[in-house]
């Protein structure tokens, strides 16, 4: 996976979804930061851009994983 030139707030979620697949709203629960919370969709929509977040849809549930 590719890391460089990453935020912090860009590894705070790769390192949430790194060992399991999570939800947005499960990732939302284990975030502290109320800056972090206010740009999750935006932070993931660049993490997908950059390659290392991939989103699948399983029983219309959609999760993200790290790359």
């Amino acid at each position: 996976m590719n890391q460089n030139n990453l935020t912090l707030q860009q590894l705070s979620i790769l390192n949430l979804i790194k060992h399991e697949p999570l939800t947005s709203f499960q990732i939302l629960k284990k975030t502290e930061s109320v800056k972090l919370i206010l740009s999750l969709y935006n932070i993931m929509d660049e993490l997908k851009n950059r390659g290392v977040l991939k989103s699948y849809i399983k029983n219309n549930i959609k999760y993200h994983i790290a790359c």
